[in-house]
């Protein structure tokens, strides 16, 4: 699928109704995600960056665009790159990175509002409207059409009053030209209408990346367009790993492989897939 279509199908995707849009962490994921019939896919920093042996936001600028790039070309679907705050602090560098960015192939690029920085978490409203400025301007420079998606941090920064901060910095980040809205860590069914709500009728994608009662029926409910799950498959993965790996170390057993994939369904899946990426 040319990119131009892919980025055509991920606009329609979020025109009605509601979807997910998993996130993978490597090659593998991807093809399984995608033979699961998902229509889109989602990068995940957290995700990438453990799978080469960083902390989450611990990779640089060139280790996060071959990773997206990776993803991009794993599958022929829509692809929405995770790319933390730019990679930048100021507009210019923001712009610079994202359409580094956008010559990977990718639909869509999501532009965060964190620092980084513990003592100042967020940008000043200002300035983060401002950087995503930047952000839409290189997309429009680009001329391929593909998705801003503006998030805002304010659940995940301990800000005193995230739902009322999230809405005032979503509806600003509409007004600089952001196509989808995404405030991760809103949960609860009033908070997360509230969002919708504000920023109608823009597209809201919610996170759920822990245990949750909500499912897809009831986001959709709620007025939900896009659903992902952020790092969530990739630290169940890990988990599962981590369980074994820790069992052996510690006790000589392999009791933890109990619980792991078949490697025959496995090798099914794959051999399937293998033969029908070369027909």
């Amino acid at each position: 699928m040319a990119n131009a279509d892919k980025i055509a199908e991920l606009r329609r995707l979020h025109e009605s109704d509601c979807f997910v849009i998993p996130n993978p962490w490597d090659i593998g994921s991807a093809r399984w995600l995608k033979g699961l019939g998902f229509k889109a896919l989602a990068t995940t920093s957290s995700g990438a960056a453990w799978s080469l042996g960083f902390p989450d936001n611990g990779l640089h600028v060139d280790q996060a665009l071959a990773h997206i790039r990776m993803i991009v070309e794993a599958t022929e679907l829509p692809v929405n790159a995770d790319f933390e705050g730019g990679f930048a602090h100021d507009p210019e560098g923001v712009a610079r990175n994202v359409t580094r960015c956008l010559e990977t192939g990718v639909a869509a690029v999501s532009i965060e509002d964190s620092t980084g920085d513990k003592a100042k978490p967020l940008y000043e409203l200002a300035e983060a409207v401002e950087r995503m400025r930047a952000a839409r301007a290189a997309i429009d420079s680009h001329g391929k059409g593909a998705l801003l998606v503006g998030r805002a941090e304010c659940f995940l920064t301990g800000h005193d009053d995230p739902l009322k901060e999230a809405i005032s910095r979503l509806e600003a980040y509409a007004g600089a030209g952001a196509d989808v809205l995404y405030a991760p860590g809103v949960r609860t069914r009033e908070d997360i209408g509230a969002v919708v709500k504000a920023v109608a009728p823009k597209p809201v994608n919610v996170l759920i990346g822990w245990p949750s009662d909500l499912t897809v029926s009831d986001l959709a409910s709620l007025g939900v367009r896009r659903i992902s799950v952020g790092g969530a498959l990739a630290r169940t993965a890990w988990s599962g790993f981590t369980r074994a790996a820790e069992t052996i170390a510690r006790e000589g057993s392999f009791s933890g492989f109990a619980t792991s994939a078949p490697a025959v369904d496995l090798n099914g899946f794959f051999s399937k897939d293998a033969k029908e990426r070369q027909t």
